[in-house]
């Protein structure tokens, strides 16, 4: 959510030094024994890292020798990493100069004083990250040696860019938008590195399109500034309609931030965006911009063939943001994943909503509990600035805290992330442990791989729904909600359903069910998206899944992405375009 001019980075993905460590035997750089290169950023367990390894390692270790950039007096250097799995530590010269622990958030080193007379300095970067632990943030990667069920090879060390950037010695390191459509103005937030004094301003100016809509300056009497920012309200729907930020029309609002120094020269120089935009239930609804939408997700698991949790480029990240428009979704719910920043830029600027969920562990630990709290705090800081995500996802499906029900402290430990993560961002609702055993919640997931069509309709359409919901029903042979949710009254989404195999390879692929081939599958999927666009109960959908991965084929595109259906074909099953061969119904009610 911050861009500076070209000429201010340079990236450091390519090929590095690089050698396995698979006992974590290793101490320090000078005990490496070096024998291959990798090709960063891609990780060792892929085919396009180059080494393609896939047994078990606690570690492994990088090496590049890196001439810095020229830096003008008064300039900083920083190396920076998109993110290291899991614990990465980083030494420039043989000296201990960093540490960072958590696999899917960003860290930075300063690097301005270790180069010199354009002398190339030595970067190494030890990843470690036991196979075997269970107590870790790790989402689907497996802990078996061979990928089963639900789980997926995994990713150790670098998987996504690494960079040198070039900042003036006071200079923005941080911008926080958030926006509030009711009192129609733009939350700013700023942060400012760096020796500042009353004699420092910022200006700020705010564009939609060509439109000057704001330019105002603030003067720096500390290192944060927080302002509230009042838009002109047009009053007429059309008019106010242009601002607005939502999947049909993505408004974005541009914005120029400078740090102006003693004298009015222009100090540092960002380029950022936002959006005025407003998410959040009411009673059993999702309401986006104050009105009812329901939510036509799907779910993304985010992994490529050859390049595992690394998108191959990101023209590949914003081909899998226009896939999923194109197959008539409005959101994609991403599975145990952290994305790429860059895909949720695109995800802003094309119009796709993200609900964001943490990669589980898989125990419940004193350690576990820290480490995954401090992750989603980072998560939650690099993320809340984008309006494409509309919700958060601490847990799912009570991985992490398989005894909610008898242990009141997994209890407390589910409670008190939501009201964390609602107290860091009260912006957006939280879904507290998606799939069932519900405890804090703003939104009830429900995941029901029920096969049979009839007994999906009778089960959403029964007398008394919601009660019988929680008294009656099991999913995943757990309670719907437990404790004072009883008497809920929370939108209900279907946040999984579907799961429909649909592979030439029968023997090492699977889903929650199969079809025989492309027709019996879209006759498959015509009969549950049929059943489930048309009960009012849910606020919304997910289907299981986006794109096959690895052994799981239950995607609607196979894994390189291409449809096992015309794509208009599944549009249709959504509701969107002409109605399917199968469709007798047409489209099921009004959806914003």
């Amino acid at each position: 959510m911050l861009r500076r001019g070209d000429d201010t980075w340079a990236s450091l993905d390519g090929a590095w030094d690089f050698a396995l460590d698979r006992e974590a035997r290793w101490r320090h750089p000078r005990e490496v024994a070096w024998n291959r290169t990798i090709q960063v950023p891609f990780a060792p367990e892929t085919e396009r890292s180059g080494v393609g390894e896939h047994g078990y390692y606690a570690a492994c270790w990088y090496r590049r020798k890196v001439t810095l950039p020229a830096a003008a007096a008064g300039e900083l250097l920083f190396l920076r990493f998109g993110a290291v799995d899991y614990a990465a530590t980083v030494w420039i010269d043989g000296a201990e100069v960093a540490t960072h622990v958590g696999g899917y958030t960003p860290f930075s080193v300063e690097v301005t004083r270790l180069g010199g007379a354009r002398k190339p300095i030595e970067v190494v970067v030890c990843a470690l990250d036991d196979p075997h632990d269970l107590a870790k943030p790790r989402g689907k990667q497996d802990w078996q040696e061979v990928p089963h069920s639900i789980w997926y090879q995994r990713t150790t060390g670098i998987w996504q860019s690494v960079w040198i950037e070039r900042v003036p010695a006071v200079h923005l390191a941080h911008l926080r938008w958030t926006s509030n459509l009711f009192r129609w103005e733009i939350g700013f937030s700023s942060t400012i590195v760096g020796v500042v004094s009353p004699d420092y301003s910022l200006r700020l100016r705010l564009f939609s399109g060509d439109c000057l809509l704001v330019e105002d300056r603030y003067q720096c009497q500390h290192h944060e500034i927080h302002r509230r920012i009042p838009l002109s309200d047009p009053g007429i729907d059309d008019a106010r309609n242009e601002l607005l930020w939502c999947p049909e029309a993505p408004n974005l609002i541009e914005a120029e931030v400078d740090l102006i120094g003693p004298g009015g020269a222009v100090v540092d120089a960002v380029r950022s965006y936002t959006a005025l935009r407003t998410i959040g239930v009411h009673r059993d609804q999702i309401l986006l911009n104050g009105r009812p939408i329901r939510l036509r997700m799907v779910l993304d698991q985010g992994y490529w063939p050859e390049t595992g949790l690394t998108a191959p480029d990101e023209a590949a990240l914003r081909r899998d943001v226009e896939l999923a428009l194109a197959m008539g979704f409005n959101a994609v719910r991403k599975h145990q994943k952290i994305e790429d920043p860059r895909y949720l830029y695109w995800a802003d600027r094309l119009g796709l909503l993200v609900w964001e969920e943490m990669p589980s562990a898989y125990r419940f630990t004193r350690r576990s509990v820290q480490a995954l709290t401090q992750e989603w705090m980072q998560v939650l800081e690099r993320d809340s600035s984008h309006p494409c995500v509309v919700a958060w996802v601490p847990f799912n499906e009570s991985w992490g805290v398989p005894n909610l029900p008898d242990n009141p402290s997994e209890r407390h430990y589910v409670t008190a992330l939501y009201h964390l993560t609602k107290t860091l961002d009260p912006n957006r609702p939280v879904v507290g442990n998606d799939g069932w055993e519900s405890v804090a919640t703003d939104i009830v997931g429900i995941h029901d791989y029920e096969v049979d069509p009839e007994r999906m309709l009778s089960r959403y359409q029964a007398p008394n729904v919601r009660h019988n919901l929680c008294e009656r029903e099991r999913f995943g042979g757990r309670e719907l909600v437990l404790g004072n949710f009883q008497e809920f009254n929370h939108p209900v989404v279907l946040s999984e359903f579907g799961g429909i195999a649909c592979s030439p390879d029968r023997r090492s692929t699977w889903g929650y069910s199969r079809s025989d081939d492309a027709a019996d599958l879209e006759r498959r999927l015509h009969a549950l998206f049929s059943v489930v666009r048309a009960q009012d109960i849910l606020a919304g959908y997910c289907y299981t899944q986006f794109a096959d991965t690895y052994q799981e084929a239950n995607g609607l595109l196979y894994a390189d992405r291409t449809p096992k259906l015309p794509i208009e074909r599944i549009a249709a099953l959504n509701g969107l375009g002409p109605p399917t061969p199968h469709d007798d119904h047409g489209r099921q009610g009004q959806e914003v």
